[in-house]
């Protein structure tokens, strides 16, 4: 975390502290109908009670909050998460999946004809972000929504550029085929918006084992489903001081890991956007 960054992460973690659980778990009449997704790994089980909190305290709360852990974290879980279970929020494990997919796989197994929205668990979000988000949705219900997006690129050759290259997208309110939501930030996706091939585990652990985001970018794209940046993208998340000790950041960005893995995708779904 930058140092700039300190600050406001802990103002941010202070102000949700106070907010009492008996508001945080409260089950109001009006529920966005949709399900928000999302994993977490072992070094962020203390500090994840933080974004959890940041997604009961929305201006409008989904019908659910999904976190998916493994199987081997039931008996690790610490008191300030699970206090937070209740109507809303719900801890289910796993035995399988160990990597980033999850957050979004069982929940399309397990909710096919349900809307879904995955966020990260190292992050602090604005009250008005899944507002913002289904606001969207319902001006666009057959688009992924997304805040935060890269444009995938390539050279003139057709050569698919360093990921570095691939250019955040200050434009809001566009839509276009190279267009790749980014996970931190939030993304939508309807039900049916990918491929039948999303919840392949073969496919994905062995073609994007590091990269969930492009497995759904492709998995959307096969589908035909148009991906768009919100007219109004929230503003970005808060970073949780703390929560990058472990991260997929060195491999995908530093070492071009995205850059591999999206070519193994294209190569094999014979894609060439």
């Amino acid at each position: 975390m930058k140092l700039k960054e300190y600050i406001p992460a802990m103002k941010a973690a202070y102000r949700l502290k106070r907010v009492p659980l008996q508001t945080l778990k409260a089950n109001t009449d009006k529920l966005l109908p949709l399900i928000v997704t999302l994993t977490s790994i072992p070094s962020r089980l203390n500090i994840i009670d933080l974004t959890i909190r940041s997604l009961l305290n929305q201006t409008t709360k989904p019908q659910k909050i999904l976190l998916w852990l493994n199987e081997d974290l039931r008996h690790q879980i610490p008191k300030k998460l699970t206090e937070l279970e209740g109507d809303i929020f719900e801890i289910r494990y796993q035995k399988e999946l160990t990597c980033s997919h999850r957050k979004l796989i069982y929940s399309l197994l397990e909710f096919p004809e349900t809307t879904l929205v995955t966020c990260d668990d190292d992050l602090i979000y604005t009250s008005t972000w899944l507002e913002s988000l289904y606001k969207e949705h319902q001006q666009h219900p057959n688009s992924v929504i997304a805040n935060e997006c890269r444009m995938i690129c390539y050279d003139a050759d057709g050569e698919l550029l360093p990921y570095k290259q691939w250019k955040m997208q200050k434009d809001a309110n566009i839509a276009d085929p190279k267009l790749l939501p980014i996970g931190y930030g939030g993304v939508l996706y309807p039900a049916h918006a990918l491929h039948p091939d999303a919840t392949n585990q073969e496919l994905f652990l062995k073609l994007t084992p590091k990269a969930d985001d492009l497995w759904f970018k492709m998995m959307s794209f096969l589908q035909g489903t148009e991906v768009r940046r919100s007219s109004m993208p929230s503003p970005k998340p808060t970073p949780i001081a703390g929560s990058q000790k472990i991260s997929l950041k060195k491999t995908n960005v530093r070492q071009d890991g995205n850059r591999e893995q999206w070519q193994a995708l294209s190569d094999h779904y014979n894609v060439k956007l």
